[in-house]
């Protein structure tokens, strides 16, 4: 999980496509980058990204989820590359990588005259004032948080199923509603993920709700690598050849894919 500091959130909500973009843009390429370098596993990965903007209190917290397969091709994709540490790839460079792609994406994004930069941020307008506030992001680690891999397939199909169709609150967590307030279940992660209420006017559950109305047509789950639209179906046969995986007969992966098209559509409920 690759996440944004909060300096960025006022310019984010003021260029939302162009910074999302970056988003998954840099999150892409520092994947990519780090992955081939042999020192970290030397390899071509696969992944898809999913864009989320909300913490559990409805307030703004851009963030990338990316699943990942264990393991990549081999330069010459002969064979399948396991990774040698638990952890996949060190947070700590893809932390670096990823911070440096994002901030120079951001000055040449100014340069080009991309960005909007209005009301509090008006002074980031100037090229001066721009630069200093990008020197600032350099001085903290950017948050990127990597999960142990998942136990199987099911345990995939219930990240999916959190991740993937949601938004920013479902109806399980409303408790309240007296006609001014809305009072609504969060989990404080900065606590022991303790269950807590919130209490909020109606006119700030609306504005916190609204936030996180990503721009019309925009795509919040992306794929890269050999994952890519382009390339996945080849991708997906030589992943089982490599793996030594057999392919199901077709009466098989039509009953397989009809069965996934049930669960997916059950999950978008």
């Amino acid at each position: 999980m690759f996440t944004l500091p909060h300096e960025l959130h006022a310019l984010i909500l003021q260029n939302e496509t162009e910074l999302y973009d970056l988003l998954f843009r840099t999150v892409a390429e520092t994947l990519l980058e780090v992955a081939r370098n042999p020192e970290h596993l030397g390899a071509e990965i696969g992944f898809f990204g999913i864009l989320h903007t909300w913490g559990q209190n409805l307030l703004f917290h851009p963030h990338l989820h990316c699943v990942i397969p264990g393991g990549g091709f081999s330069p010459d994709r002969a064979n399948w590359i396991h990774p040698r540490y638990p952890f996949f790839l060190p947070v700590k460079i893809l932390s670096k990588v990823f911070r440096g792609k994002f901030v120079a994406g951001l000055k040449y994004a100014h340069r080009q005259g991309r960005l909007t930069s209005a009301r509090s941020i008006e002074h980031l307008a100037k090229p001066k004032r721009f630069a200093a506030f990008l020197r600032t992001l350099f001085r903290q680690d950017w948050v990127v948080y990597a999960k142990p891999a998942f136990g199987g397939p099911e345990q995939v199909l219930r990240y999916l199923g959190r991740y993937t169709h949601r938004v920013a609150i479902s109806n399980h967590r409303l408790v309240a509603f007296d006609g001014n307030h809305v009072t609504f279940r969060w989990k404080d992660y900065a606590r022991g993920n303790k269950q807590r209420l919130m209490v909020v006017s109606a006119a700030e559950f609306i504005r916190r709700f609204l936030v996180h109305v990503l721009p019309k047509g925009f795509v919040r789950i992306r794929h890269f690598g050999f994952m890519a639209n382009s390339q996945r179906s080849a991708s997906m046969e030589l992943c089982r050849k490599l793996l030594g995986i057999t392919s199901l007969p077709k009466s098989k992966r039509e009953e397989s894919s009809a069965r996934t098209f049930s669960i997916t559509s059950y999950l978008k409920t």
